[in-house]
């Protein structure tokens, strides 16, 4: 029994080790299949305002210049300037079949950027403004066997473009990685007339600019030749306004891109590397779990090998060879185990997979990973039997033979605070976990400021759907299927436009802060069903409404003023009129703050700007039945794209997605550390009655009741789980409030959870150890005595 918990219990632990290695791999290799990965870097523009110098903040949006004066003038530190567009689902139609492929326009350095393997053409492939290159995984989804090489697609309905190449597919773990198409940027440019218009318009921040640097200059160096850039290399009121911000240039390396996502002062500080961190160091622990069981049941039993030790050293084995036998026999172990684990990883995948959305798999093909498993078998021997081998490679002989040996009054001191260890970091990781889901659970109920119930959003991808879409909105209407239709800038559910340079009445002259901005129509109120606070909606009898504005409260509080309602909000215009403040919308992280925001009218509804079309379907109708009937109108009015919708309550759902997978992750983990905790007890508590038993004989004879021996068995648990408890509570508090802090809306760290979480660890102990002891309490006692 003693071995197959050993074995069972390092097994365990060392396939949970195991699985987070390789999660946290993938993760700190995230972005690292792009071949100039260190060279590559995305431009923000860093500025403090001059009102509250510890405001500062960056941004990526950057006028399209910028590209030419990278080129022109420090063309010497680059060796790519590409300048992007927003990656979004574009409908492509080829013949009469139409496609939704996720698509990025960029500069046709793009191939020699992100370093592409082509299968199909070369590094020039990108040259023609009209050209595409594909992935292979697209270019098998829409053309088959086919060549694609040369064949024409039509872009949302516009624009015709040529494949010319095809990559193959980037790497999962990688920006872009889902990418599934990429054109030239210069194409998009010359077919669409604003953005031609803003070539040379520093005003106008909706492009990205990404660079890769020379060979011999780093990605730091860079950075400071091109600090003074917008002070230095703009148009005179661009440097004014630089100058007075304190406009800093600097480029943010790929490697921070994934891990450090999260800024404070306008620079990365955290993000996704303090779950790696996080996850490295409860795979750590739960390993370290398992270990302890191996110390734990190895030196327990001592006795029982302590005439072998005896013997062995009576006959000139030396203490050195002692302790090279038990770590030989601890590596074997851990061998066995390793083996196991293996088989048990292979099973778990799919489901860690799934749990962790992700796509990784056991590199067996990989010499590094057979050379670290080796290491990994090596350190995890060492660890669990250095202690065993130095404790029982102690034993005097002479005592040991004689029958005089005792392990000895605090012989099992070591046991016991490994036993308080292992408990406590089960305690915290139990505690973690519910607090994780409490933090998710508390943010979800969290007041949205519209019913989201019943809302689709139908994103408009191209010029056929925008002309006429506001005839599809009269026929969903007219059938009955939807009860309120409205268009909008941007999705209920996201923040796609900030704007800066707006003035009011008491505005402080030295602040320039930043505002969501969302074009809407006079029925969006109706449809998303949100809260007046003051004033009036839009509406179609106020013919003036085009010059007005809605501001919801979190920019009424910003903006200072007692009555906001007919204020005057102007941008270098004339001005808009504020008609009404509304109940802050949820639109962008749950977990922060509200950004004050403004929404105005589209004063034409043809306008592209309206590129969302939020639908409210019948609540008196199935959701099969009204999707059914959205997806004929469409299907007949729009020919050029598939019918694709999103529901919004999914849309604001999959905003915790991140922190559900981590709760599920901690969740599964802590189970598994438990486990392994569990089976740590009971091999020790069976040692342990095993010990008692004469004991436990002559206390029934002299009449001890089954409680008095339960209790014998298993105070000492119980008082080592106190002490755990005791222990574990504070570093947990400690650590979890400083990690709900990171949140602006966050739930409370209650008591009742850490009275949960002991007692919850308490009862599994006493169930664990109770076993054994009820076993021992009611065995007959003439069995024990009878050698005696």
């Amino acid at each position: 029994m003693y071995s197959l918990i050993n074995i069972g219990g390092l097994a365990v632990g060392m396939a949970v080790a195991i699985v987070i290695g390789l999660w946290v791999y993938d993760e700190v290799s995230y972005n690292r299949s792009y071949s100039n990965h260190d060279h590559i870097a995305s431009f923000y523009r860093h500025i403090i305002d001059p009102s509250d110098p510890k405001k500062a903040d960056s941004w990526f949006g950057t006028p399209q210049p910028v590209a030419k004066v990278l080129t022109e003038k420090y063309g010497h530190l680059f060796k790519n300037v590409a300048i992007m567009w927003w990656e979004t689902d574009y409908p492509l139609s080829v013949g009469d079949r139409n496609f939704f492929k996720k698509g990025e326009y960029i500069d046709k350095s793009v191939i020699d950027l992100f370093s592409l393997q082509m299968i199909r053409g070369n590094i020039e492939s990108m040259n023609d403004p009209n050209a595409i290159i594909i992935s292979r995984s697209t270019a098998e989804s829409i053309f088959g066997d086919k060549d694609p090489i040369g064949q024409v697609v039509r872009i949302s309905a516009s624009r015709d473009a040529t494949v010319t190449g095809v990559y193959e597919d980037i790497a999962p773990n990688a920006m872009f990685g889902d990418i599934q198409f990429f054109g030239n940027f210069e194409g998009l440019k010359n077919s669409v007339p604003q953005l031609k218009a803003n070539e040379t318009n520093w005003g106008n921040n909706a492009c990205r600019i990404i660079v890769q640097t020379v060979d011999n200059v780093s990605i730091e160096q860079a950075s400071a030749a091109i600090a003074d850039l917008y002070i230095k290399d703009t148009p005179e009121g661009v440097a004014e306004y630089s100058k007075k911000y304190q406009m800093r240039v600097w480029l943010n390396p790929m490697k921070n891109w994934y891990l450090f996502s999260e800024f404070k002062n306008g620079y990365p500080a955290t993000g996704r590397i303090t779950f790696v961190w996080l996850f490295g160091i409860v795979g750590a622990f739960v390993l370290l779990l398992a270990c302890i069981n191996f110390m734990n049941l190895s030196t327990a039993r001592s006795e029982k090998r302590a005439r072998e030790v005896g013997v062995r050293k009576a006959i000139g084995s030396m203490r050195s060879q002692l302790v090279s036998q038990f770590l030989s026999e601890s590596f074997l172990i851990v061998a066995l185990a390793f083996a196991v684990a293996l088989l048990i990883v292979s099973l778990a995948f799919p489901a860690f997979n799934q749990l962790a959305d992700k796509k990784i798999a056991l590199p067996f093909a990989n010499s590094y990973f057979w050379i670290s498993s080796l290491v990994f078998i090596i350190i995890t021997a060492f660890f669990a039997g250095l202690y065993p081998a130095f404790y029982l490679s102690s034993f005097q002989p002479v005592k040991v033979l004689k029958g005089t040996f005792r392990v000895g009054k605090f012989a099992s001191l070591p046991r016991k605070v490994l036993v308080v260890i292992q408990v406590g970091v089960s305690v915290i990781l139990i505690i973690g976990t519910i607090i994780v889901y409490q933090q998710i659970q508390f943010t979800q109920q969290r007041p949205v400021g519209y019913d989201r119930q019943n809302l689709i959003r139908i994103a408009i991808h191209d010029m056929e759907f925008d002309k006429i879409k506001l005839v599809m909105r009269d026929q969903l209407l007219s059938s009955g299927v939807a009860t309120d239709v409205t268009f909008s800038s941007s999705p209920l559910t996201a923040i796609w436009d900030n704007w800066s340079g707006f003035n009011w009445r008491g505005k402080d002259p030295d602040s320039d802060p930043n505002f969501t901005v969302t074009w809407i129509d006079e029925a969006y109120g109706k449809t998303v069903q949100w809260k007046i606070l003051k004033g009036r909606d839009f509406s179609l009898t106020h013919s003036t409404d085009v010059n007005g504005v809605i501001i919801n409260k979190a920019a009424a509080d910003f903006l200072g003023l007692e009555n906001p309602v007919g204020e005057v909000i102007s941008n270098g215009d004339a001005g808009r009129e504020i008609i009404g403040v509304v109940e802050d919308l949820i639109v962008g992280s749950p977990y922060e703050a509200v950004s004050p925001g403004f929404y105005w009218l589209d004063k034409n509804l043809t306008n592209n700007s309206l590129g969302q079309m939020i639908v409210r379907l019948d609540p008196g109708k199935g959701t099969a039945e009204s999707l059914s009937a959205v997806e004929a109108i469409h299907k007949k009015l729009v020919t050029s794209s598939p019918f694709e919708y999103s529901f919004v309550d999914e849309e604001y759902g999959n905003k915790f997605n991140a922190e559900q997978r981590i709760g599920n992750l901690a969740s599964v983990f802590a189970a598994l550390a438990i486990f392994i905790s569990c089976l740590g007890l009971f091999g020790l508590s069976s040692f342990i009655a095993e010990q008692k038993t004469k004991e436990i004989g002559v206390r029934k004879v002299i009449g001890a009741s089954l409680l008095n021996i339960w209790m014998l068995l298993s105070k000492e648990f119980v008082v080592l789980v106190s002490i755990a408890l005791l222990m574990a509570m504070p570093i947990a508090y400690y650590y979890l409030n400083q990690w709900l802090l990171t949140f602006h809306y966050h739930t409370a760290l209650n008591g009742w959870i850490f009275t949960a979480a002991g007692g919850a660890v308490l009862l599994i102990t006493l169930l664990t150890v109770s076993f054994h002891g009820i076993r021992a309490a009611t065995a007959n006692p003439v069995k024990s005595l009878r050698s005696e």
